[in-house]
């Protein structure tokens, strides 16, 4: 009987650790606003040649703050109407910012304001606010990762 009860007690303690693990995405705890970053919250590891991406809800834009320098940030439809159709778009060594789908990604690149992360951790800010509300009503959120 008392072994049963062991047992009994280590199968529920079991269940509910699994219950209260934090697996993929959810230990980022990121805002409503905000579905996906990438690099992940305190990530190390990166390359320094990693894209630092923010996946927004419908309906928001922002900007990046990589390490203090606030980055520009273009308008990927704006570029699509400077093009011929069928022509390549350049991308520019900024921001970009795809409000079909509301994200911004960031790439260091040669010639952008920052070529490419240097070894150690780096911050990264993303402030955002919905399109309809300008950026007087921004919030923002902050996160960290690490280049080796």
């Amino acid at each position: 009987m008392i072994v049963s009860a062991i047992i009994a007690i280590c199968i529920v303690g079991m269940f509910m650790a699994l219950d209260a693990a934090v697996t993929g995405t959810e230990g980022d705890k990121l805002p409503e606003a905000i579905e996906r970053i990438d690099p992940s919250r305190s990530a190390t590891q990166t390359p320094a040649q990693t894209q630092v991406f923010v996946d927004l809800q419908s309906g928001y834009t922002g900007v990046l703050i990589i390490d203090g320098l606030e980055l520009e940030t273009v308008d990927l439809d704006a570029l699509r109407g400077e093009t011929k159709p069928g022509q390549q778009i350049k991308l520019p060594p900024t921001t970009v910012y795809e409000p079909g789908n509301a994200t911004l990604s960031f790439g260091p690149t040669e010639g952008s304001s920052i070529e490419e992360f240097s070894q150690g951790e780096h911050l990264v800010q993303v402030v955002y606010w919905k399109v309809t509300e300008g950026r007087g009503k921004a919030r923002s959120f902050t996160w960290t990762f690490s280049v080796f």
